[in-house]
């Protein structure tokens, strides 16, 4: 089924001449790093001694940009929401072949624009992001709070922050084992705030089918492993308001996150790697909660990737949610998370590179020994 799109310069529409002149639109949407847009732009002389867009409203630093893709018969996706940065222009001899490239990033770049020092006193690591979110106009998503760190009082540590607001809380994501992002669902300008560990419970969204000779939905598919992670955390620390010598230790296999298949890391590779993690906390599940974060990055030891069209597929791939590949053999077949999705949209066609990943392989084949049969 065909899919429509909408591209919005400061709310308003583009119109037919803008979408007829300019190149494919660019949106790439990724787990861990902000969102991003591009696209190219023929310039010419416009007859009054001035470049064609290059003077445009539309594309001057700070103008909203977003876009809105529609599957035949589905919901409206908003794909993209954020502001003008960069902007990139090439003439030539004669203006032919003169172009200008617009580039953009997220809302989120609205809190990287003032580095703070500030001291957080009696909150949890959630009650900094909801509460940063809120200064931005930015719904916390509800899981925001699950999996949450204890508070930050003031007879242990208190939380410092001295980064902008955006890189504060990419880092205490980071060492909570959480995704940090800013991204819009159906409408511009209503915008969620992620501060959230991923999401893998949920029930696939669509399945890309690969060998069905009537209903395949993807082309090709490219598999990679690497078991060269770690697979358990040692972690000890002596703590600030207990006088025992001995502090807290933690001896930790599990990331707290479900698997996604049958073999995990450990199993898959028949070996077990160990680290040691030692951290500035006041408690043992403070610790514990920095080291299943540890885990959980080294857990995404399993990546696919590939292409879908979107009227193949009539369905919109985001980051953050749980795919189902079909026909990829029973390792590689299963539920996947999706990390990354970069968007190629004209007015012909809107293509997905997708990236997925999962912590877990699928069952080892009937009458298989182990992968590596173990080490010694």
């Amino acid at each position: 089924m065909s899919a429509t799109f909408q591209f919005l310069l400061n709310g308003d529409p583009a119109d037919d001449k803008l979408l007829a002149a300019m190149g494919p639109l660019e949106v790439e949407e990724n787990a861990d790093l902000p969102g991003a847009i591009q696209l190219t732009i023929p310039v010419d002389n416009d007859g009054n001694g001035d470049l064609t867009y290059v003077n445009d409203p539309r594309f001057q630093p700070f103008s909203n940009l977003a876009v809105v893709v529609t599957p035949g018969g589905q919901s409206s996706e908003c794909i993209f929401d954020g502001y003008v940065l960069t902007n990139k222009l090439h003439l030539q001899k004669g203006t032919t072949g003169s172009t200008l490239q617009v580039w953009g990033q997220d809302a989120s770049w609205l809190m990287n624009l003032e580095e703070n020092a500030k001291e957080w006193v009696d909150v949890t690591d959630a009650d900094v992001a909801n509460s940063i979110f809120g200064n931005y106009g930015i719904t916390p998503s509800d899981d925001n709070t699950s999996d949450d760190s204890p508070s930050h009082t003031e007879d242990t540590h208190t939380l410092m922050q001295r980064a902008s607001d955006i890189q504060f809380l990419r880092l205490l994501a980071r060492r909570n084992g959480k995704l940090c992002r800013v991204a819009c669902t159906d409408t511009p300008g209503q915008r969620t705030g992620y501060f959230a560990k991923p999401n893998v419970d949920g029930d696939p969204v669509v399945t890309l089918e690969l060998n069905d000779p009537t209903a395949w939905t993807v082309d090709a598919l490219d598999f990679e492993w690497d078991v060269s992670r770690p697979t358990e955390v040692q972690a000890a620390q002596a703590l600030f308001n207990d006088s025992d010598e001995d502090g807290v230790s933690v001896d930790l296999t599990d990331s707290g996150l479900d698997l996604l298949d049958d073999q995990d890391l450990a199993t898959f590779s028949g070996q077990t790697m160990t680290v040691m993690l030692t951290a500035p906390v006041d408690s043992a599940d403070e610790l514990t909660l920095r080291a299943e974060s540890v885990l959980r990055e080294a857990g995404w030891f399993v990546r696919c990737s590939g292409q879908a069209d979107v009227a193949r597929l009539n369905a919109v791939l985001r980051v953050g949610s749980v795919v189902q590949i079909n026909g990829a053999g029973s390792l590689n077949s299963g539920n996947y998370f999706v990390w990354s999705v970069r968007h190629t949209i004209d007015r012909q066609s809107h293509k997905m590179n997708f990236v997925l990943v999962r912590n877990a392989m699928g069952s080892a084949p009937s009458g298989a020994g182990g992968v590596l049969g173990g080490l010694p």
